[in-house]
């Protein structure tokens, strides 16, 4: 009999555990990379861009500000890049990025003292353990209060909950969530 390989059944993280809940911006995903070596990149949701074939203006906003965003550090740094011309546009007149990693760039994050100004952070909304009925309270408020990135804004898209022990985000959109019969 030939051997079989065993694969044992994956880790299952714990539902009630910490969660970030921040604001979901209506935009195009981005990704700043910095190599060892300094070098910036850019990119979309699922490819390297340049200036001659640009996701509206981000290689371009990347190169202009290249020597900032090298101080992000190597590595990736998602985000969105959203404002004018962009999805909702959220009445602004130019774009903006927002990094998603709110444990390192947002307020009180270990680097937020060294985040690049021509950056922003997607808004935290809430912090704490999993609970589905505050889940659907910090909605609501977004949701009546509208948008915390864009003051005035009253037609935020939804929410994003990080979920810390499953290293998840999950995403609660307010226009039906992409399918029928959703909570609105």
């Amino acid at each position: 009999m030939s051997e079989i390989e065993f694969k044992p059944f994956p880790r299952m993280p714990r539902l009630f555990r910490d969660c970030v809940i921040t604001e979901k911006l209506d935009g195009t995903n981005g990704v700043v990379f910095v190599g060892d070596d300094g070098q910036v990149r850019a990119g979309s949701r699922n490819r390297w861009i340049t200036q001659d074939d640009d996701n509206y203006g981000f290689a371009l906003w990347v190169g202009s500000n290249a020597a900032q965003l090298a101080s992000l550090g190597p590595g990736y740094h998602y985000g969105e890049w959203w404002g004018a011309g962009i999805a909702r546009r959220y009445g602004l007149a130019g774009k903006r990025f927002s990094l998603f990693n709110v444990g390192r760039w947002g307020i009180g994050g270990k680097d937020e003292a060294s985040k690049p100004a021509c950056c922003h952070v997607v808004p935290v909304l809430a912090r704490g353990p999993f609970d589905q009925g505050g889940i659907g309270v910090v909605a609501s408020r977004l949701q009546e209060g509208g948008s915390i990135a864009s003051p005035g804004f009253m037609q935020p898209e939804g929410i994003v909950v990080w979920h810390e022990a499953a290293q998840q985000a999950f995403k609660f959109t307010f226009d039906g969530d992409g399918h029928k019969g959703a909570r609105k």
